[in-house]
């Protein structure tokens, strides 16, 4: 096994509306996704983004897409209106998201994109 950060296996998108941030992770190669199944779940999207102190983390699974979206209430200080938060928008959280670390037997290696150094940085 190695580890690795998830934006070898997927990459992501953030959108926002309010309070709420929703963050879709998509597969690179559908060989990948029991991988993102198995590890990026509600609970450990809730801990990584502990610093936000999410109200809830919902996963939704969208397997003919090998894609997943989770919806974060309560991360963006009350939203574009109400917060002197700089990133409002939340537009960045996907790249915390994608940070989060994946283990990936190496026999599933040749399918990650990027660079070869673990946890060395997007390619």
């Amino acid at each position: 096994m190695i580890t690795v950060p998830l934006y070898r296996l997927a990459h992501g998108r953030t959108g926002d509306k309010g309070d709420r941030s929703n963050i879709s992770v998509i597969a690179w190669a559908p060989e990948l996704w029991d991988l993102l199944v198995e590890q990026v779940t509600e609970s450990a999207v809730t801990e990584l983004f502990a610093n936000r102190r999410p109200t809830t983390v919902r996963r939704y699974v969208l397997p003919k897409l090998h894609a997943m979206n989770f919806v974060l209430d309560g991360v963006l200080d009350g939203g574009v209106n109400s917060s002197l938060n700089l990133d409002t928008h939340g537009k960045n959280l996907s790249y915390l998201l994608l940070d989060l670390p994946i283990r990936v037997p190496k026999a599933l290696e040749p399918m990650l994109v990027g660079c070869n150094d673990e946890m060395s940085g997007p390619p």
